[in-house]
């Protein structure tokens, strides 16, 4: 089909339709007049309804006023409306998926073009080449109902009206011949306004125009255009009458079967040229609708044919090429040699494949991709060539991009990696050359992964060109700032003249980086840690400078970030005990070297314990007991988080399970996901799995999530949230208010708590035991807007008797903290079940 055949092209343009309170009589009226099908109703030039001859069929004869009464009362509404850019083949779609036969066609603004049949898709569907393979046959999808002719009128329309079909054959009688009565029938019986027959034989309309069953669709159709009508009979071979086809069977076969077909035939197009001569007429309808440039030779080299890609892109239409040779489409820019290659490749291969470049009729030279295949006829004869090529002058284009751009980031258009290290390179070798000193700073922005995650990288990227920007700001002329991905740079001063000079630029650097972002009504805070490497001291070459100057930075970054560090050995000395915390790590839980330790959460109204959070601790063989804050984000980077998190949740859950069959009065456990376990792992799996490994009920176990979690690919998230709470699974909201979390996702995450973060409830009080204003208020707020959204609010990091008996007045649900109990053993926790927990203070 060709592309710009789209409904705004065929519609009609003129709208049949009347008012609301036009009787039916009078649009029946209309419609037989003007031979339209339906009739649009409009009430202030709205369209609010519409009217078809199928319609007509609900119409009770037996009624005297059935034909007075309004339009309205049995119009079709909202009416059915299409795009005039919709394209026949989705339009045909639409009539099959809706059940319609007319849609009103409409522009951007929403106003009326026209109106569109099932018939106008049909007649401008552009699939004759479909349809004469297609029989009759293949086309009938439902049973043909038929009427005996002395049916009453009344009964014989209830039958079409109950069969949901637009037609039936009027049996004949021995005398008179099968006919036809058609909704058009019934239509124009109610504008004839004549007294309503008797039996249906009377309005049927003979003689019925029949097909054969094996007669071709193509056939079937141009029939039913010819003739005017939208039914015909179908018999057999014997002659009997065994099916009815209309215009509504045939689109039905269409859909979208036709560029199915289309698009097998172009991938073996190929193939179609090499078999035979035979196949060429097939194949050049599979050809013509080709985007690739297409042209046939015969043995002489004369052109035969082109097709339409053909003209568009070379410019010569085919009465100006057929007969032409090849030769006038040469660019001047091969030598004979190259096109003696050629043709040895194809006397010798029967085929040829390359790059070239032609001549368009209007001189402009371009290149093309171009594969030539020899045809043979059944003597081994050369009988033709087919030439298929494409331009590809864009992607030409893109190479020589491609090439610019080789040694620059695309984004920040700062040198890249391989820039960067060919004049470190030299710069080394210069300073070498010359004995004087020279430094590189490797750079990498503080936690601007929040900012991806949050916010898109779409504001990431504006943040790292700005970044680009203000660095190169600060350097001199002959320095070097280049990205070598993500939030890394580096800089390249090649000459200075004291190390105090790599100082004093990277304080520069610091205080211009850390200047606030103003990006999209967003302002930003970002900070940086560098580190530097200078030559000689700090290595020689390109990769010892390059890893000092890396390692001097993570330096920067354990020390609290947005700083600098100069690399010195003791550095080297850290990153070898970072390697070998990491070998440790990964073997700590086959080799057990983990244990969970637990912490109560009290309800502040009755002092009792409500829950336990788990938290794990590492103790290392050498180093003895590890941080959390040391090995968690450690385990992160090298990818072991997932293991660590399954197995903190086997072990919690089968030591509440413990407890609970020790009799002691039952509590749930939480336990913390982190976000990359809950990006690399199907939770609710996982949760399922331990579950029944240690037999523990679900409602039981909670979840504690980060804000970053929620804020990562947040209808994943939602969908993985409802797995849970589906399976029992409480879900609470851990340190909330210290990320970037979005009160329009909270509302939509199935969640349970929200925590309020230690550092908010340590801000409660001051120094001198006094509220403090803000820091009250937040805490507040928090609560108060948990409960707003019917979930608990629980404080964490509880350390005093005032902080309680403050968030027990503003309402809080749970407190945890080192007030209640500090962490302990699974068997010291035994001891603190059911008894109260909260200091006297809390009681009075």
């Amino acid at each position: 089909m060709p592309a710009d055949q789209v409904l705004e092209r065929i519609v009609q343009k003129t709208l049949l339709s009347c008012p609301p309170d036009t009787s039916i009589l009078e649009a029946a009226t209309l419609m037989a007049e003007t031979r339209c099908s339906s009739i649009i109703i409009l009430d202030k030039a709205k369209p609010i309804g519409i009217w078809t001859e199928r319609d007509s069929l609900a119409v009770d004869f037996s009624e005297p006023k059935a034909l007075t009464r309004p339009i309205s009362s049995v119009m079709s509404t909202p009416v059915k409306t299409i795009h005039g850019s919709t394209t026949l083949g989705d339009a045909g779609m639409r009539f099959k998926l809706e059940g319609v036969r007319h849609f009103v066609v409409i522009d951007d603004a929403g106003d009326a073009l026209g109106i569109v049949s099932q018939s106008d898709v049909i007649l401008r569907h552009g699939v004759e080449h479909f349809l004469v393979l297609r029989n009759v046959r293949s086309a009938i999808h439902q049973a043909m109902i038929a009427i005996p002719a002395e049916t009453g009128l009344k009964e014989a329309v209830a039958k079409l009206h109950a069969a949901r079909t637009d037609a039936a054959v009027v049996l004949g009688d021995g005398i008179a011949e099968h006919g036809i009565v058609t909704e058009r029938d019934v239509l124009r019986l109610i504008a004839s306004k004549r007294k309503v027959p008797l039996t249906v034989g009377e309005i049927a309309s003979r003689p019925l125009i029949c097909v054969r069953h094996d007669d071709s669709l193509l056939g079937a159709r141009n029939l039913l255009d010819e003739k005017g009508i939208r039914h015909v009979g179908v018999t057999d071979d014997d002659g009997d009458l065994i099916a009815l086809l209309s215009f509504s069977d045939i689109l039905s076969t269409l859909q979208y079967e036709y560029v199915h077909r289309l698009d097998e035939a172009l991938r073996e197009r190929d193939e179609a040229l090499i078999r035979s001569r035979k196949d060429l007429n097939l194949a050049r309808k599979v050809i013509e609708a080709s985007l690739d440039g297409i042209m046939i030779l015969d043995a002489a080299n004369r052109v035969e044919f082109v097709n339409p890609a053909f003209t568009h892109m070379t410019g010569y239409p085919p009465e100006e090429i057929i007969g032409q040779t090849p030769s006038i489409l040469k660019s001047g820019r091969h030598d004979e040699a190259f096109y003696a290659h050629m043709y040895q490749s194809l006397e010798k291969q029967d085929y040829w494949q390359g790059e070239i470049w032609n001549r368009r009729k209007n001189g402009e030279i371009y290149p093309e991709w171009l594969t030539i295949n020899v045809i043979r006829d059944e003597s081994g004869d050369i009988s033709q060539y087919a030439a298929i090529f494409s331009d590809i002058t864009e992607r030409k284009k893109t190479e020589e991009r491609i090439k610019n751009l080789a040694y620059y980031d695309v984004l920040t258009g700062l040198p890249n990696r391989r820039l960067f290290t060919d004049r470190l390179q030299l710069a080394i070798a210069n300073a070498h050359r010359h004995q004087h000193l020279m430094a590189i700073m490797f750079l990498d922005l503080d936690l601007f992964k929040r900012i991806n995650d949050s916010l898109g990288h779409g504001i990431g990227d504006q943040v790292l060109i700005e970044t680009a920007a203000r660095l190169g700001h600060c350097l001199r002329e002959g320095d070097t700032v280049a990205r070598l991905g993500g939030d890394e740079f580096t800089i390249l001063l090649p000459e200075i003249d004291h190390i105090e000079d790599a100082a004093k630029l990277a304080e520069r650097l610091i205080a211009h980086v850390k200047q606030p972002f103003i990006i999209e009504e967003h302002e930003l805070y970002i900070t940086t840690s560098i580190g530097i490497g200078v030559y000689p001291d700090d290595g020689d070459s390109v990769e010892a400078l390059i890893k000092n100057a890396d390692t001097a930075m993570y330096r920067a970054k354990d020390l609290g970030r947005n700083s600098f560090q100069l690399y010195t050995p003791a550095m080297n000395a850290r990153s070898f005990e970072r390697l070998s915390m990491e070998a440790s790590l990964r073997h700590a839980v086959t080799r057990g070297e983990f244990k969970l330790v637990y912490q109560v959460k009290v309800d502040l109204d009755t002092g009792r314990m409500s829950g336990v959070e788990a938290l794990v601790r590492w103790h290392h063989p050498e180093m003895g007991l590890v941080s959390p804050v040391d090995f968690i984000p450690l385990a992160e980077d090298m990818g072991v988080i997932s293991d660590i998190g399954e197995w903190v949740l086997r072990e919690a859950c089968k030591q509440c399970k413990h407890w609970h069959d020790l009799g002691l009065p039952p509590v749930r456990i939480a336990v913390n996901v982190s976000a990359l376990q809950f990006k690399e792992t199907r939770v609710p799996e996982v949760v399922a799995s331990a579950l029944r490994e240690t037999g523990l009920p679900p409602q039981y176990l909670e979840l504690e999530l980060t804000e970053t979690v929620l804020m990562q690919r947040v209808d994943e998230v939602v969908v993985v949230l409802k797995e849970l709470r589906a399976m029992g699974i409480r879900i609470s909201i851990d340190d909330f208010g210290t990320g970037y979390s979005s009160l329009s996702y909270l509302k939509r995450m199935p969640i349970d708590a929200l925590k309020v973060d230690r550092s908010f409830v340590n801000d409660i009080f001051d120094e001198n035991d006094k509220v403090t204003e803000e820091g009250a208020e937040i805490v507040s707020t928090i609560i108060s807007l948990a409960h707003n959204l019917k979930l608990k609010a629980i404080a964490e990091g509880v350390e005093t008797a005032a902080q309680a008996l403050f968030l027990h007045s503003k309402g809080c649900d749970e407190v945890q903290g080192f007030l209640i109990s500090r962490p302990v053993s699974g068997e010291d926790l035994i001891s603190l079940f059911d008894r109260n927990l909260l200091p006297e203070a809390q009681e009075e």
